[in-house]
């Protein structure tokens, strides 16, 4: 996609007026062609600064929060990232040029199949994805300077931390799903550093992801090899 196509300006622009100012993260938002990533049915909103439903009840980040967690890793060019909850595949892409290797976790097949098939049109070879728990991680990869949640948890499941290298940061939704009772209607984007004693925590903004769950969903077990791919 041109640069100079005036969604993508117009979203920039939006992104700065936001605090997103970081010209590495920027870059890397237009250097990723988001109407790639959802459906046909929503080309026409891909650089609107919203969420996108996908497929499998799953939604696309809103360019802003998807830039909020980029910033927030602090990526380096030799970082290896974890990032739990492939969905369209669009943030994996966009860390991918910011970090070494980027190993996805996905439970859904079709979003998995999905996303691997764009990794390999747009030609990015940093990626490696994988069917699978999100809960358990990637310990065969392990440990790993940066790790993302893209779905919302109470609290970080203990095997992450534990994948996490001291020093390490991990950014997450925390927080129970939405509710009727509008002051618990949203999670907290929350940055954490895994330190000697423990992690250090900040909460960034109020956002609304939907719930990280356990295991593989039966359509995606019926074919699941176990396998694990690299784009």
């Amino acid at each position: 996609m041109p640069d100079y196509d005036p969604r993508l300006i117009a979203l920039v622009m939006t992104l700065r007026k936001q605090g997103i100012t970081d010209a590495r993260v920027l870059s890397a938002l237009e250097r990723t062609p988001r109407e790639v990533f959802v459906g046909e049915a929503f080309e026409h909103a891909a650089y609107d600064n919203s969420a996108l439903p996908i497929a499998c009840g799953q939604t696309i980040s809103q360019p802003y929060v998807v830039a909020l967690s980029t910033l927030s890793l602090e990526l380096g060019p030799s970082h290896r990232v974890l990032e739990i909850g492939t969905g369209s595949g669009y943030q994996a892409a966009v860390l991918s040029q910011l970090c070494r290797r980027v190993y996805t976790i996905e439970r859904h097949r079709s979003l998995h199949l999905e996303a691997e098939r764009r990794f390999k049109a747009l030609k990015i070879e940093n990626i490696a994805t994988k069917l699978g728990d999100g809960f358990k991680g990637w310990p065969e990869q392990a440990p790993f300077d940066r790790i993302l949640l893209t779905a919302a948890v109470p609290e970080v499941p203990p095997a992450l931390i534990e994948q996490l290298k001291p020093g390490g940061i991990l950014v997450a939704p925390i927080g129970e799903q939405p509710g009727a009772d509008l002051e618990s209607n949203y999670q907290l984007l929350t940055k954490m550093i895994r330190t000697e004693t423990g992690l250090k925590k900040e909460a960034l903004v109020p956002v609304v992801f939907v719930p990280m769950l356990p295991g593989i969903p039966q359509e995606s077990r019926d074919s699941y090899d176990g396998s694990e791919r690299e784009s």
